[in-house]
Protein backbone atom coordinates (compact mmCIF):
# COMPACT_ATOMS: atom_id res chain seq x y z
CA UNK A 1 0.00 0.00 0.00
CA UNK A 2 2.92 2.00 0.92
CA UNK A 3 3.94 1.81 -3.04
CA UNK A 4 0.65 3.43 -4.00
CA UNK A 5 0.65 6.00 -1.63
CA UNK A 6 4.31 7.12 -2.81
CA UNK A 7 2.94 7.16 -6.45
CA UNK A 8 0.10 9.39 -6.20
CA UNK A 9 1.75 11.35 -3.72
CA UNK A 10 4.81 11.82 -6.37
CA UNK A 11 2.06 12.02 -9.13
CA UNK A 12 0.14 15.20 -7.45
CA UNK A 13 3.50 17.17 -6.76
CA UNK A 14 5.21 16.13 -10.49
CA UNK A 15 1.96 17.47 -12.00
CA UNK A 16 1.47 20.50 -9.46
CA UNK A 17 5.44 21.79 -10.08
CA UNK A 18 4.98 21.24 -14.00
CA UNK A 19 1.69 23.51 -13.63
CA UNK A 20 3.07 26.19 -11.65
CA UNK A 21 6.14 26.16 -13.37
CA UNK A 22 4.35 26.58 -16.82
CA UNK A 23 2.34 29.41 -15.11
CA UNK A 24 5.14 31.48 -14.28
CA UNK A 25 7.10 31.10 -18.03
CA UNK A 26 3.55 32.06 -19.34
CA UNK A 27 3.52 35.26 -17.36
CA UNK A 28 7.12 36.17 -17.90
CA UNK A 29 6.72 35.89 -21.90
CA UNK A 30 3.85 38.10 -21.15
CA UNK A 31 5.23 40.33 -19.22
CA UNK A 32 8.51 40.83 -21.59
CA UNK A 33 6.02 41.00 -24.64
CA UNK A 34 6.91 37.66 -26.05
CA UNK A 35 4.76 34.89 -27.22
CA UNK A 36 4.75 32.23 -24.50
CA UNK A 37 6.07 28.84 -25.84
CA UNK A 38 3.16 26.47 -26.84
CA UNK A 39 3.99 23.23 -25.06
CA UNK A 40 3.59 25.69 -21.94
CA UNK A 41 -0.20 27.15 -23.14
CA UNK A 42 -0.78 23.25 -23.07
CA UNK A 43 0.11 22.31 -19.74
CA UNK A 44 -2.23 24.99 -18.88
CA UNK A 45 -4.88 23.95 -21.02
CA UNK A 46 -4.71 26.86 -23.49
CA UNK A 47 -5.03 26.23 -26.83
CA UNK A 48 -1.72 27.73 -28.12
CA UNK A 49 -3.94 28.70 -31.87
CA UNK A 50 -6.45 30.54 -29.68
CA UNK A 51 -3.81 32.38 -27.54
CA UNK A 52 -3.02 35.91 -29.02
CA UNK A 53 -0.25 38.19 -29.89
CA UNK A 54 1.23 39.82 -26.30
CA UNK A 55 1.01 43.39 -26.47
CA UNK A 56 2.17 45.93 -24.41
Amino acid sequence: MSAIRNSVRTGFFGRAFAVLGAANAVSAAVEAGRRPRASDLKELGIDPASFGPASR
